[in-house]
């Protein structure tokens, strides 16, 4: 409980609105002491020059086939007049413990040094490997950095993110795409003045719309609540007034690919629906990622992790739509299971919370994944 008050108490903030932005690096060097004073050798990776943004790779015990505990440090923006206390302050009502971060996901590094702490690490013949990562909740810049070389004494991952201690071996991916139409504007009472960007933007969700209905007769997975992919048309902006010409429109959309979905090739259909719209017109198009696309997960169904998850929890294994950084972990090779306390309906919502009822189960499933994984 003193560990989850000391890390839900530290602001990391991640956001791509850099006035909200903040660095994670006291949480990493938090981490880092307690960890270090179990015995773990410790490795802070910096992100960027001015060192506020971090991964911490905590590594104990010999061989190459061990066991990664991963998770990230950094939390979305809150709201605070919706709050009915104070986000960084653990307050246990009800047999919750409110905080900003105990859900997603500060709370899961307090039960996993709870649980390494009653273990005997001089058991160890694999390694155990703790990373704690920055700015999952934007970028995912630090999963992404993080490289095989550190990570090549691991076999194994498990990502406590939300899941309600179910095991989730499949997520969507995730792209979002800005769509940038520029034509040239003039006065509306002569169409012939300039080149209406929104109307051209009108065949450009046209042609999304039919594209969209192809991917979703093409791809479904049954295991997935929405079995199909989807593709939201989220926000749009355009001109300036009402007679004026629009010369400049703008388009957001969010793409969620199924497991088997490459997104490259996403990425190409996408421009190719872009140019079919504007065949003929005079208007320019520029697509532009709003953050680097993250792949869907695929671990197979009889991996030894997720057997192990499977009889640990007493749960099958579990396909959700959200996205982790568990991909970044499959491309190094390793067997990822998305496996942690809280919901994920808690996750990014004011009065965040973790219920007690989780926390004995928690501890005793890392320590059973510990014990079949490394000892």
């Amino acid at each position: 409980m003193e560990m989850m008050r000391q890390l839900i108490a530290i602001p990391s903030i991640s956001c791509t609105n850099p006035a909200l932005d903040q660095g994670n690096r006291q949480v990493i060097d938090t981490l880092a002491t307690w960890l270090e004073e179990l015995g773990f050798s410790t490795e802070i990776q910096s992100l960027e020059a001015t060192s506020s943004k971090a991964n911490l790779i905590a590594t104990y015990g010999p061989g190459k086939n061990g066991l990664v505990l991963a998770g990230h440090t950094d939390t979305v923006p809150y709201d605070q007049e919706q709050w009915h206390s104070n986000p960084f302050k653990l307050t246990e009502t009800d047999n919750r413990l409110y905080g900003l971060g105990t859900s997603d996901m500060k709370a899961f590094f307090a039960l996993v040094l709870e649980a390494i702490q009653g273990l005997d690490l001089s058991r160890l013949k694999q390694p155990l490997t703790v990373l704690a990562t920055a700015d999952e909740e934007t970028s995912m810049s630090g999963a992404r950095a993080v490289q095989g070389a550190q990570l090549r004494a691991a076999r194994f991952a498990v990502i406590g993110e939300p899941t309600g201690l179910r095991p989730v071996r499949m997520h969507k991916g995730m792209m979002m795409e800005a769509i940038r139409l520029t034509g040239a504007s003039g006065h509306s009472s002569n169409p012939a003045l300039g080149h209406n960007a929104l109307d051209a933007m009108h065949r450009v969700i046209t042609m999304l719309m039919q594209w969209r209905g192809r991917l979703q007769q093409q791809y479904h997975n049954a295991l997935f609540e929405i079995g199909e992919p989807t593709l939201n048309l989220g926000c749009i902006h355009g001109g300036d007034n009402p007679n004026r010409i629009c010369g400049q429109c703008e388009l957001q959309i969010d793409i969620r690919p199924l497991p088997g979905m490459a997104l490259t090739d996403l990425y190409h259909e996408l421009e190719h629906c872009v140019q079919t719209a504007l065949a003929g017109s005079q208007i320019d198009y520029r697509l532009r990622n709003l953050l680097d696309a993250v792949p869907a997960l695929e671990t197979p169904v009889d991996s030894t992790l997720v057997k192990a998850a499977e009889g640990f929890t007493d749960c099958s294994a579990e396909a959700v739509a959200f996205s982790t950084e568990a991909p970044f972990y499959r491309e190094l090779g390793l067997d990822v299971v998305v496996l942690g306390p809280g919901q994920i309906e808690q996750a990014h919502q004011p009065d965040e919370f973790l219920a007690l009822e989780q926390i004995e189960p928690t501890v005793k499933v890392i320590r059973q994944l510990v014990g079949q994984f490394c000892m």
